[in-house]
């Protein structure tokens, strides 16, 4: 047994941004208000503030001197180049803003602020702090300049190219990845099956088996609304579809519809209806009467409450749960940015959505972007337009770049989870046509979260532990972020996860410092022991998808997919 400890600290304050916060946005008076706030402290503790400028200036005199030691963290990638360290006026700059950096961090410690207060401003000036880093400019970046001379100045002409390209059709996002070697449906996306199902919401897909037997107990994948199914099943290498049907699962995938204006009125209620719908079909065809079903991260919160209404119905269907990078009750002080969550700033995100009717996929990319700008902004400058260079083809990026809208009632909805909080206050919350109490789940739960996750932080995902009434619930922490937490596949060598044999306690520090055991390899494989063991007794694959009344419309990946 290993006691994981601080290693399964991730990223900084900064990177852990709630699930939710991106649905919500940072509204520009939450902005203005922390930055209020400190020019208020400012102002009324001059003492305070001019004790951290004498420090600071004296700090700029050594810098001046050449005695400074102010050197970035080793894991800062902005200044690796030699340049940083070798020339005395790159040095400068470089020391010069990591005073600044440092100045501000202490001048924030020291302001009497409360814990709310304390972490808007912290995460508005590091954003500040970010934006102004030297090295995203050209001049103050010299391995920009050095390609500029290297390719007589054909990196600048190349780097306004993508600039421009950006502008005009990536609705002015700076671009994370090539697109052009990805296909979906030729080297994404291309797990054989059929699609059995067929609304205006959503497409049901069974995938074929590629073992001569099956387990008896389907497997439904719900995936998130706000992006495109096929993460399910991207490269071949990457796929989790196909790795569970090499298990012997019979595997059915939700593909959702990319809404429009027309389809505002789609709220959680009518997405868990149409799981319900899913699930009658997979049943028809299958002959189960059971279905086991796998959620992740907003897809996990529309799979709960599902969960939840079929409970409050007395109705069984389901024999077991997945809960994948999934929080259902989040909090502020899971992040620095979840602080800057407001009253204001939901009812203004409600607003903006339902006066389009939708929540822009664009606009999630946006805000997703922001929360973590040198990571998925600034990088990605200094790449394309300042050295010229293309973004890398990876198809996780690719992926994630292909988001889809939310229909402006789903977003109220989802707002309204971080507003009333129904799945922390079992009973007491109608949500999607009843009151939410998810310790009427009786069912077996998995559950699932990232080390590194920066969008579901890996201990609000672990509260989802404490919220079922199941005797039976397993935590797997796996040691990556958000999306490489689910896209594991054995073979990774230094792939390992922590698990604890029992069911998580209620501290999280007694599961870090004693229930928690440390794995090598890939969670896949366990989680395929769990899941066959709750998959009922093998049988004769079928030999081809659907049914009578259900018979294939169409080979996988199906249609909603290109929308």
């Amino acid at each position: 047994m290993t006691k994981p400890g601080i290693r399964l600290e991730g990223g900084g304050a900064t990177e852990n941004t709630s699930g939710l916060n991106p649905m919500i946005g940072i509204a520009r008076e939450d902005l203005l208000g922390a930055v209020a706030v400190m020019l208020r402290e400012t102002a009324g503790r001059p003492v305070k503030s001019l004790k951290h400028m004498k420090a600071f200036s004296g700090e700029v005199a050594n810098i001046v001197a050449g005695k400074s030691e102010l050197a970035p963290s080793p894991k800062d990638k902005r200044f690796q180049d030699p340049a940083w360290r070798t020339n005395p006026l790159y040095r400068g700059a470089m020391q010069y803003y990591l005073a600044v950096q440092k100045g501000m961090e202490g001048w924030l410690d020291d302001l009497d602020l409360d814990e709310l207060e304390k972490a808007r401003a912290s995460f508005v000036t590091k954003m500040i702090l970010d934006s102004a880093a030297p090295t995203n400019a050209l001049a103050g970046n010299p391995s920009a300049i050095k390609k500029a001379f290297e390719t007589g100045g054909g990196s600048l002409l190349k780097g306004l190219k993508n600039a421009y390209d950006d502008i005009t059709q990536n609705d002015g996002i700076v671009s994370q990845v090539d697109k052009r070697p990805f296909k979906v449906g030729e080297n994404l996306a291309t797990s054989p099956g059929d699609v059995v199902h067929r609304t205006e919401m959503m497409e049901l897909i069974q995938y074929a088996p590629s073992t001569p037997e099956v387990h008896e107990i389907p497997l439904l994948i719900i995936p998130p609304q706000i992006n495109k199914a096929y993460v399910n099943d991207l490269s071949p290498d990457k796929s989790i579809v196909r790795f569970l049907v090499s298990q012997g699962f019979q595997v059915f995938l939700v593909s959702w519809r990319n809404p429009t204006k027309e389809h505002a009125d789609w709220g959680l209620a009518a997405y868990v209806d149409s799981l319900i719908e899913a699930t009658d079909v997979i049943r028809a065809i299958t002959k189960s009467d059971k279905v086991n079903v796998s959620g992740a991260c907003s897809g996990g919160i529309t799979t709960a409450t599902l969960m939840s209404k079929l409970a409050a119905a007395g109705d069984d269907r389901i024999n077991s749960a997945s809960l994948m990078v999934c929080v259902l009750d989040p909090d502020m002080a899971d992040s620095e940015a979840g602080a800057l969550v407001s009253k204001h700033g939901i009812e203004m995100a409600r607003r903006r959505s339902a006066k389009k009717g939708v929540l822009e996929g664009s606009s999630l990319s946006r805000t997703f972007a922001w929360l973590r700008p040198n990571d998925l902004v600034w990088n990605y400058v200094i790449n394309n337009y300042l050295h010229g260079e293309d973004p890398p083809p990876f198809d996780v990026l690719f992926w994630n770049n292909d988001s889809t809208n939310l229909t402006a009632a789903l977003h109220s909805d989802y707002l309204r989870v971080y507003e009333t909080q129904p799945f922390r206050n079992p009973g007491e919350v109608e949500l999607a046509g009843h009151k939410v109490d998810l310790t009427k789940v009786k069912q077996d739960v998995f559950v699932v979260a990232g080390v590194t996750d920066h969008i579901t932080p890996w201990k609000a995902c672990y509260r989802l532990t404490q919220l079922i009434g199941s005797p039976n619930v397993d935590f797997v922490l796996s040691q990556s972020g958000h999306i490489q937490a689910l896209l594991n596949p054995p073979g990774n060598p230094k792939a390992k996860y922590f698990h604890s044999p029992t069911r998580p306690p209620a501290s999280i520090d007694a599961w870090m410092n004693g229930a928690a055991e440390e794995k090598a390899g890939s969670w896949w494989p366990f989680w395929a022991e769990w899941l066959a063991a709750r998959s009922g007794p093998n049988k004769a694959a079928p030999k081809s998808g659907g049914s009578k009344k259900h018979p294939s419309l169409g080979p996988a990946p199906g249609t909603y997919l290109f929308d």
